[in-house]
């Protein structure tokens, strides 16, 4: 048998029965998951951490500290923007990013020991 796998049926039926009825439908899955994805690419999650630590931040600061040239930041920062992770606002010429509150819980949960030096 496989080393993943129960070797007998051990259902805990009432236990089972409980957690099928309390999990979200699917669809009501899709934007954590997309959440998550989100920070599933090291730029991304640095770019997050880096706001999560220093925002508000403009992408040639954000630039800079990740070591990413300027367009690749703001494609990374769209990504976040569209998984509702950050948000953009506009001070003259500028455009500054933060992390919302479920971006800031889900940056904190995945890497909760790092902080800037």
């Amino acid at each position: 048998m496989s080393d993943d796998t129960c070797d007998l049926l051990c259902l805990d039926l009432p236990k089972a029965e409980a957690l099928r009825a309390a999990l979200p439908p699917v669809d009501a899955l899709q934007a954590p998951a997309r959440a998550a994805q989100a920070l599933g690419d090291p730029t991304r999650l640095g770019i997050a951490l880096t706001l999560r630590d220093g925002a508000p931040a403009c992408v040639c600061d954000l630039a800079w500290v990740v070591g990413r040239d300027e367009k690749l930041v703001s494609h990374h920062l769209r990504r976040l923007r569209a998984a509702g992770l950050a948000t953009s606002r506009r001070e003259g010429k500028m455009v500054l990013y933060a992390l919302t509150e479920p971006g800031r819980a889900l940056v904190d949960a995945v890497a909760p020991a790092w902080s800037a030096q």
